[in-house]
């Protein structure tokens, strides 16, 4: 078989075969559109003094953590004000894997509540940040916790 006589069908078959991969390497280049993940479609803040503010569209909503400075194995709230739509939130660590831990929201007065904790690490202090999804807008907010 390796060293058969290329006859008249067996270039038509490479040759129908080149033009079939030639068309769809050319319909993928031409339909390609490159896919934003979530983390660069996301509003990125970082609350460093108590409270972070996002405008988004003409309307403000402020995001504050407690206490501060936030200490690990202590309770921490997370407080979102001036939105309408329930949030939900998973809290990671950015440089090292800790775990996912969720943030369970609920309304008080104007404001949704989600309280956790994030356990010690084996450094005095570590980056960590929530991610928020309110609807379909998705805000990452970092901050530091001490040992």
């Amino acid at each position: 078989m390796a060293a058969e006589k290329l006859t008249k069908s067996r270039l038509i078959q490479i040759i129908v075969l080149m033009a079939v991969l030639i068309s769809a390497f050319v319909w993928r280049t031409v339909t390609y559109e490159e896919v934003q993940s979530v983390e660069q479609k996301a509003i990125h803040c970082t609350i460093s003094e108590g409270k972070c503010l996002i405008v988004e569209q003409g309307d403000t909503a402020d995001i504050t953590l407690t206490p501060l400075p936030a200490t690990a194995e202590s309770p921490l709230v997370l407080q979102i004000g001036n939105i309408n739509v329930k949030p939900t939130g998973v809290v990671e660590g950015v440089d090292m894997f800790m775990g996912t831990i969720p943030v369970i929201f609920s309304q008080k007065g104007e404001y949704w509540v989600g309280n956790f904790s994030v356990p010690a690490c084996i450094h005095d202090e570590m980056d960590w940040k929530a991610t928020i999804t309110q609807g379909n807008q998705t805000t990452i907010v970092t901050f530091k916790v001490k040992k």
